[in-house]
């Protein structure tokens, strides 16, 4: 990772996240989770089923991030490790960056480092205080950059994208990193990111997937998805940008809000909602299938054949 990239990189790193990721890969809260024994299988067979990247979170009761990376490369043979996100707050800058190093020199080309603020409520319960996004944000990737390392490097740098979803945060995402990580967003969220970024750095939405025969059973699937993230501000306000309101955000959150952040449906209605993804700009979609704790494999095996041809 440069402070800075040069000009004319940015599309070769996007054409190589590209080719490393795919245009679809598998996002699951499991590996923060589940037992061990599931994590270690299901991330084998997400690899077996063609999935090219397996995304995952951090939060302050689920395991440390890059231990989780480590589980999961070691459990697997080709598939990319993408934390989505590491707290910033949950380590410093030269612990971040030298953990990946020594990640990518073992796993060479297999981890990609999202990192994100988090959220107010997260950061206190680890007990810290909860800066300004974009300059806290910015301070830490400066440090990384510049923090010593002994260890033999990586044969590459391991790529970085940030969690952005205001313009701010993007157009430091397009500075600073090789690209971004949106979480919770609709498709319009991703056109716009697409515009702020600009047309090199890379683009990797979160995509929420139900396979649902009706509204109902969507919802029943997505409700803990939606509780877990309605009451967060930077969601909010982001969703708010966007256009919903509070007839939207209030309570289980509308119809509306999650017709558009959830896709659901049959095989073919999900496809058609990623394609809508990437024709705005996304370079690849995580998808999430719901509801979240497992990796629903069930859902995957249905949905590897018509998302992996993308």
């Amino acid at each position: 990772m440069t402070s800075k990239h040069k000009e004319g990189d940015g599309a070769m790193r996007r054409e190589q996240l590209g080719q490393a990721l795919g245009k679809v890969g598998v996002w699951s809260s499991a590996p923060a989770f589940a037992p061990i024994d599931h994590v270690r299988r299901g991330v084998a067979e997400v690899e077996a089923l063609g999935f090219r990247a397996v995304w995952y979170p951090e939060s302050v009761p689920g395991r440390e991030s890059l231990v989780t990376a480590a589980l999961l490369l070691a459990a697997s043979e080709r598939v990319a490790v993408c934390t989505g996100i590491l707290n910033v707050y949950a380590r410093d800058p030269v612990a971040a960056r030298n953990g990946a190093r020594a990640l990518g020199e073992a796993y060479p080309g297999r981890l990609v480092l999202g990192l994100g603020v988090s959220h107010l409520p997260s950061v206190a319960a680890r007990g810290h205080e909860y800066g300004r996004p974009v300059p806290t944000m910015r301070a830490y990737l400066e440090a990384m950059a510049a923090a010593p390392y002994r260890a033999p490097e990586p044969t590459a740098p391991v790529p970085v994208l940030l969690a952005a979803l205001g313009p701010r945060m993007l157009a430091l995402a397009a500075e600073r990193a090789d690209g971004a990580h949106p979480y919770f967003v609709p498709v319009q969220h991703t056109a716009f990111a697409r515009d702020r970024l600009g047309p090199e750095p890379f683009l990797a939405p979160e995509v929420a997937v139900c396979l649902a025969p009706d509204r109902a059973a969507a919802r029943q699937a997505a409700q803990g998805y939606l509780d877990a993230y309605l009451s967060l501000e930077n969601y909010s306000r982001n969703l708010r940008r966007l256009g919903f309101g509070d007839d939207d955000l209030a309570g289980r959150g509308s119809d509306r809000l999650l017709d558009a952040l959830v896709a659901w449906g049959d095989v073919e209605a999900i496809r058609a909602r990623v394609q809508e993804h990437l024709d705005a700009g996304a370079d690849h979609a995580c998808i999430q299938p719901l509801p979240a704790g497992y990796f629903q494999i069930a859902q995957l095996r249905k949905l590897a054949p018509a998302l992996l041809d993308l």
